[in-house]
């Protein structure tokens, strides 16, 4: 039976990640998926990871490119791919064994429906389980979603629609798929799935970590989202960064 889902995750040094992925890719209850691993230049094992996977499993792919970031990374691999569903995987998280067949069904009985996403479980480096996701208890609309990156993982959706908004948006350096999801909720449905079923790990080295950069491309994604949809007349996005630190007595040192 032909692929009807494609994954893809996209490699930059994720040797202590990597395989552990790959296993909860291949451990899905529905079995009719590609997986497309896209090497970003890596420069340490990850490579190597992936292609030994690629030689156990006829389902997985591996391409190798220059280093040139997230969103031409994901844009250049999704590119690759030919199933009429599509999702990625980040490359340090986890995907539940459900995930496939729960997020296809919703799509193979609902037309309506563009994309649908879940909720999705916090683990830390060494996997270790620190609850729900803040996003998940953030009901979607698709005007909430302006103020709201509640559309967080996992996301599965139909080609068509992706292809309808014209996919990855390479110029953005940060929040690229928050700007997808923007643009896809101006022209189809999303549901959301009720259930944790993506593990998104914390870890030092997370694109995400770097809080203010992502704030910026986000503001720009819901920014451009006004204008489009003929509503930056009447609002703006206000943007408020605040920080606070506090002190407090040191420890005792010990010996």
């Amino acid at each position: 039976m032909p692929s009807s889902i494609s994954l893809v995750t996209t490699v930059y040094n994720r040797q202590r990640y990597l395989a552990e992925m790959i296993e909860s890719i291949l451990s899905q209850t529905y079995p009719y998926f590609e997986l497309l691993i896209w090497d970003d230049g890596s420069t340490d094992d990850s490579l190597a990871i992936a292609q030994h996977y690629a030689t156990q499993d006829g389902r997985i792919r591996v391409i190798t490119a220059p280093h040139q970031g997230i969103a031409p990374a994901l844009k250049g691999a999704i590119a690759a791919t030919t199933a009429p569903y599509l999702g990625w995987v980040d490359s340090d998280d986890l995907l539940a064994p459900t995930a496939l067949e729960q997020t296809i069904a919703i799509l193979d009985t609902r037309p309506d429906i563009g994309m649908v996403y879940t909720n999705y479980q916090v683990i830390d480096a060494d996997g270790r389980d620190r609850g729900l996701g803040q996003r998940c208890a953030i009901p979607y609309t698709k005007d909430q979603l302006l103020l709201d990156f509640m559309t967080f993982h996992f996301r599965l959706m139909r080609r068509s629609v992706y292809e309808q908004v014209g996919g990855i948006d390479p110029t953005f350096d940060r929040a690229e798929d928050y700007d997808l999801c923007l643009r896809l909720s101006e022209v189809t449905q999303i549901h959301h799935l009720n259930q944790p079923l993506y593990f998104y790990r914390q870890h030092d080295s997370n694109a995400t970590n770097d809080q203010l950069e992502m704030i910026r491309w986000a503001y720009k994604a819901s920014t451009q989202a006004l204008k489009r949809r003929g509503l930056d007349q009447k609002y703006q996005i206000d943007l408020q960064v605040s920080s606070r630190f506090s002190i407090r007595p040191r420890q005792p040192k010990t010996n």
